[in-house]
This record gives structure tokens, C-alpha cells and sequence, in this order.
């Protein structure tokens, strides 16, 4: 009888797949297309969204953990009858008042699975945003001695993190690697976390980019004058004020525009007030929420001009590396955007866009106006943006970087026939041998553990 096949890597998601966080499923849906086999857990079930861009077998591969209470009455019948490792119980019986106990829970469950897997179990488990996710798999790391990683993105680094356990700090210093999806914040975590500053990488986030070059190569263009896009939440780090208030301008200069924007949240009815204030229901329309077919339709036959107001929140929270510009980009649109974070990485000033100051909505309508009177600039700056996608942004690229960091940082599981279809790993992995010897994040070892000498404040400082 065969043995099953392994798993090259768990990943664990606080939720997947999800309509919000689509770059997640482009990720697992390329790693699966390039061969890997990842082990997929989220610890909320997403099978009731009502918006789904993505085919619904891939529910299929996701073990969804059960309901808070059902997971943790499941955990302590486990721990009563001592099926679990005996560090998870230790764990469990000295927590006290510590915050986030429903981590351990969580890591509690997926631990117990992995070891119904046996030989075929993966070595490395990775999450994305340095939050709930990235907390179960530390925990996971101390009760089966995995190697863990995870991509930090934009709130979850931006804003100041509510007290957890283990700390905020913790997440990187044991971490084999973070990822990170802008030079900016590559830069801001190394300054933040000097020590770890090595195995911080940038590895920007992928996007399959030919349905949106086939849409535009085949679309009539003939509605697209004038036509203003945006697409996102309706919350405020997408300055979604700025826009309205920048087409309020336009308007009074009588420049003909009519601007869409595509998203649900919960400044909606905030912003209809404010079109309705400046008398703009017949130029700005909120459509709400749209499958990402009538996006593109949208992007390559009625939009001039994409726009993204980014701003920063009062929490400090905003935008990083928003996917919607490299949609509008992969149109061969020009985009205006602000000064934010990693989104001059991707609207290159007087290349492939414009950019302003955040909360400028005078700058911003100048800059739609420039593009608006300039078809010819539009397309220039259009096909600009084509080329820097497809040089930094195609799935292929990204997942490369992606695969390469797993595998010399972090330790993906290899096969016979991995290797063989990407024989660049080869050299990739016998660095890695090297670094298994001196890295302790990628050589964890369990310690023997006894409740009497047991101290939950130490290992959760790492002493």
C-alpha cells in the first residue's frame, strides 16, 4: 500500500477563502498550479459569503476549524484523555489571565490533526498579516516544533497591536522569515526589528494578469471618456472624501467625468450624503459590491482614469500595496493615487500614473483633470503601467520569490518531483542545510516539559 502523498507546507489563514482577501486565494490557487501542496486551515468558516471570486471547489482543500465553543469543548475532552502532547495541556492548565487564550485552542486542534497525518505532515506552516494567524502557528510551533513564517501586509503593522499572547515582537523574532509586500514596510520592519532585520524579505503580492490584457485588448473603448473608477471598501483608509470632494472640483470646472465606485462598507451612507450635499448623483455613483467579471468589463471598456485616495487612519491604519491598482495597471490604465506607503512602488510619478499628497483633494482633481484632457498621455502612462505589472507584479514572478523563500528560509518540504519540475530549488536547499545547523527558528526543538518546572511568562518571552 502507497503512502500518502506529503504535504509541502501548511498555511493558516484566520479566514479562507475570502471575497476581502483575494490575493490570499491567488496565492494558493498559483502554489497549487506550480506543484506545491499546501495544508490549508482557517480558523473561521467562510462558506456563507455571498461574493465569491474564486471557483468553489477550492472549499474542498480548506480544513475549517469548528466554532469557538465546539473547538474548545473538542480540545479539553482531547486534553482530558491525553491525546494531546503533554506541552499542550501544561500550556492550557497554567494559562491564567493571559490574553488570547483562544490561540492555544486553535493550535491545540491543528496540532492534533497534523499528527493524524503522520509521515505525510508538512514541516513549515505560514499565515498572512502578522495577527491571529500568525499567533496560532507560533503556538503551533511550540507544540510540534514547526518552522513558521508569515506576510505582513498593512493594519496589521501599521496600527498599534492590542495586548496578546505571545507578544507583538515575539511573532518576528521566532519567525524562519517575514515577508513583507513593499520595499516600504521591508524598510520600516527592518528598522523596527533590527535583530530580525535578515530574514525580512519583500515578496510583492501576485496577480494573474491576462484576463484583464485580454479584456482590454478585445473591449470597445467607446464609453471609456470621462470615466473615473475606484473600487474598494467603503472605509476610511481608501479616502473615498478626497474623490468625491476632488469630483465635486472637477465639476465645478465643467470637465466632463462620471465617476464609479465599486465596494460596501460602513461609510456608505456617510458618502451618499456627502454626493448628495455637493450634488453630484448624476456624476458619482456608489454601485456596491461587483463579481470581479464586471470589474474588469468596467476597467477595460468604460475607465479613462483609475483613482485611489489612500489616506491614513486615525489609527494609524492605510493601504500598503492595494491589489485594485494592479488590476487598473494590468488594463493599461493611468492611475491617480497618493503618497502612501508602498503605492509609489506601483504608480510610478509621470510614468504609469500621478500622485499627491493624502487628503488633498485639490491636487488629486488636478490630476484627474490632466488625464481627463489628455487621452493620449492616458495611454501612454496605460501601457507604462502594463509593463512595470508584468515586470513586478505577474503571479509567476511573485510565487517564484514566494517558493524560494520557503524553501531557503523557512522548511518547505521537498519531493522527488518538486525538484524535478524546479530544479532551481536544488541549490536553495542545500543552503538550507547549513542554516539548520545555526538558525534556531528553523531547528526548534521541543524540550522535555514538566508541569513543575513550567514557566508560561518565559516561553512566551522566549527564555
Amino acid at each position: 500500500m502507497s503512502s500518502p502523498a506529503p504535504w509541502h507546507i501548511a498555511y493558516v489563514f484566520e479566514r479562507f477563502p475570502s471575497f476581502t482577501q483575494t490575493f490570499c486565494v491567488r496565492e494558493i490557487l498559483e502554489l497549487q498550479r506550480q506543484g506545491i501542496r499546501p495544508l490549508i486551515y482557517s480558523i473561521r468558516d467562510t462558506r456563507d459569503e455571498d461574493i465569491r471570486h474564486f471557483p468553489a471547489e477550492l472549499f474542498d482543500s480548506v480544513h475549517f476549524l469548528p466554532p469557538p465553543d465546539d473547538l474548545t469543548s473538542q480540545v479539553r475532552a482531547w486534553k482530558d484523555a491525553h491525546s494531546l502532547p503533554r506541552r499542550v495541556g501544561i500550556t492550557l492548565r497554567h494559562w491564567t489571565d493571559q490574553p488570547d487564550k483562544a490561540r492555544v485552542y486553535e493550535a491545540a486542534w491543528i496540532t492534533k490533526h497534523l499528527a493524524s497525518l503522520g509521515a505525510a505532515a508538512p514541516r513549515h506552516v505560514h499565515s498572512h498579516f502578522a495577527g491571529i494567524g500568525a499567533r496560532t502557528s507560533w503556538w503551533l510551533r511550540q507544540f510540534t516544533g514547526l518552522s513558521t513564517s508569515f506576510t505582513a501586509h498593512a493594519n496589521d503593522i501599521f496600527c498599534t497591536p492590542e495586548p496578546q499572547s505571545p507578544h507583538f515582537n515575539r511573532l518576528f523574532l521566532d519567525a524562519a522569515f517575514v515577508a513583507t509586500v513593499s520595499d516600504f514596510t521591508a524598510h520600516q520592519l527592518r528598522s523596527q526589528h533590527p535583530t530580525v532585520a535578515p530574514r525580512i524579505h519583500r515578496i510583492y503580492n501576485g496577480l494573474d494578469l491576462q484576463p484583464l490584457i485580454d479584456a482590454r485588448a478585445t473591449a470597445d473603448r467607446s464609453r471609456a471618456p470621462g470615466g473615473i473608477l475606484s473600487v474598494g471598501r467603503l472605509i476610511e483608509k481608501k479616502g473615498y472624501p478626497d474623490l468625491i470632494s476632488a469630483c465635486a472640483i472637477l465639476r465645478d470646472q465643467q470637465i466632463p467625468f462620471h465617476c464609479r465606485i465599486v465596494g460596501e462598507g460602513p461609510l456608505e451612507d456617510t458618502l451618499r450624503r456627502q454626493i448628495a450635499d455637493l450634488h453630484l448623483q448624476d456624476l458619482v455613483h456608489l454601485t456596491g459590491p461587483l463579481g470581479m467579471d464586471q470589474i474588469i468589463r468596467l476597467l477595460a471598456e468604460e475607465t479613462q482614469v483609475f483613482a485611489l485616495a489612500c489616506a491614513t487612519e486615525s489609527d494609524g491604519g492605510k493601504d500598503n500595496l492595494p491589489t485594485v491598482l494592479m488590476e487598473a495597471m494590468a488594463a493599461s490604465l493611468p492611475c491617480v493615487s497618493t503618497r502612501l506607503a508602498g503605492v509609489p512602488e506601483m504608480v510610478l510619478e509621470h510614468q504609469t500614473g500621478l500622485l499627491c499628497n493624502e487628503r488633498d483633494p485639490q491636487s488629486f482633481a488636478a490630476h484627474l483633470a490632466t488625464l481627463l484632457k489628455d487621452p493620449a498621455l492616458c495611454e501612454t502612462m496605460g501601457r507604462a503601467g502594463l509593463t512595470h505589472a508584468q515586470t513586478h507584479f505577474a503571479q509567476a514572478n511573485t510565487s517564484r520569490a514566494l517558493i524560494s523563500a520557503f524553501a531557503s528560509f523557512g522548511d518547505l518540504r521537498t519531493t522527488p518531483d518538486l525538484r524535478a519540475r524546479h530544479p532551481w530549488l536544488r541549490p536553495l536547499l542545500a543552503r538550507r542545510l547549513l542554516r539548520k545547523l545555526t538558525t534556531p527558528q528553523l531547528r526548534h526543538r521541543l524540550p522535555k516539559t514538566s508541569s513543575k518546572a513550567f514557566d508560561l511568562d518565559r516561553l512566551m518571552q522566549g527564555s
